[in-house]
């Protein structure tokens, strides 16, 4: 059961636990350290689904870094976690990301977004012509460039061959939010946040902006809430599933780590997506709560994005997040 991931990759710099932000001028150490690591939707999903329990081999990634240390640096650690990669080199600095987590506060993002901006529609084409995968997930869009503009034709060309497509997006660098509205009708999946959720829909009513993601067309649309949990819609029934409760440590990248163990769930049992009972997708979306809940309790993007660390979770949490979900016919 292939995957193939495409979207942004970054190297992240992460500062995590911070006291407080330095003052002008001012030099303050940073009591556990400065992590670098691979980051972005495309490159943290494809890791993730690898140590959640994916054969090596069944997941591909295609995407874009630049002709520099950076993009050397993604293509190995890519390639040393059995992922199957194909890049394509430009003349663009390798998106960077600067992090810094103070205690008890929302994660700061400083990004350079570099090569990011200049992946190319007939790469990714030609990746999913050959690889052929059941699950195509694109990750980051909104800051793909003029790839962007090509959302819907790509996921209905991902369509065409049968594949189930997920679309995940961060807030769009040289766009209007509206731009997002004929991709999600072409997406089966489609996550966001509820910030993004209100940028894109107008509605801040959850549920109502729920509605209207499901009015696009999207046949799944998620909105994750942190540790107040998410909604989804599925076949005319709207979920909702509160949090896992968890130390938190690193919430970076805890988004991706959702998505993952939703993929991952959803090719445990491959169909296509109108086939799923809603009772398989709640399975999926909680497991994908999971894996995000198991993503925050380190530094680092993917670190405990692990199986056994996620049946942990489940194994004592399970029950009562069960017992707390709220299914209603729409």
């Amino acid at each position: 059961m292939s995957v193939l991931t495409t979207g942004i990759l970054v190297v992240d710099i992460i500062a995590a636990e911070l006291p407080r932000i330095a003052d002008q001028g001012e030099l303050l150490y940073v009591p556990s350290g400065i992590t670098v690591t691979l980051g972005g939707h495309a490159g943290n999903v494809s890791i993730d689904l690898i140590q959640l329990g994916v054969k090596a081999g069944n997941v591909h990634l295609a995407s874009v870094v630049g002709r520099d240390v950076f993009g050397d640096f993604i293509e190995r650690f890519l390639s040393e976690k059995g992922i199957n990669v194909k890049l394509k080199r430009v003349d663009a600095p390798t998106s960077k990301n600067i992090i810094l987590v103070v205690k008890g506060e929302d994660r700061r993002f400083h990004v350079d977004i570099g090569s990011n901006l200049l992946l190319d529609k007939g790469f990714v084409e030609e990746a999913i012509e050959e690889i052929k995968p059941k699950m195509v997930y694109i990750g980051g869009a909104g800051m793909l460039g003029e790839f962007d503009n090509h959302l819907p034709y790509i996921l209905a060309r991902a369509r065409s061959i049968r594949a189930t497509t997920f679309l995940d997006i961060v807030a769009p660098y040289g766009k209007d939010w509206s731009f997002f509205k004929d991709a999600i009708m072409n997406s089966d999946i489609f996550h966001c946040n509820i910030l993004e959720a209100y940028k894109i829909t107008g509605k801040e009513d959850v549920f109502d902006a729920l509605n209207f993601l499901r009015k696009l067309g999207c046949k799944l649309p998620v909105i994750t809430m942190g540790d107040k949990g998410l909604v989804a819609s599925f076949k005319n029934i709207s979920i909702r599933i509160p949090s896992f409760k968890v130390h938190v440590i690193d919430p970076t990248g805890a988004g991706d780590a959702f998505c993952a163990g939703l993929i991952f769930k959803l090719i445990e049992k491959p169909r296509y997506i109108e086939d799923y009972t809603v009772e398989d997708i709640i399975d999926g979306l909680i497991f994908g709560s999971a894996s995000g809940a198991a993503c925050c309790t380190a530094k680092g993007t993917t670190t405990n994005v692990k199986r056994e660390i996620v049946e942990e979770i489940l194994s004592s949490q399970l029950y009562n997040v069960r017992r707390n979900i709220e299914v209603k016919n729409i």
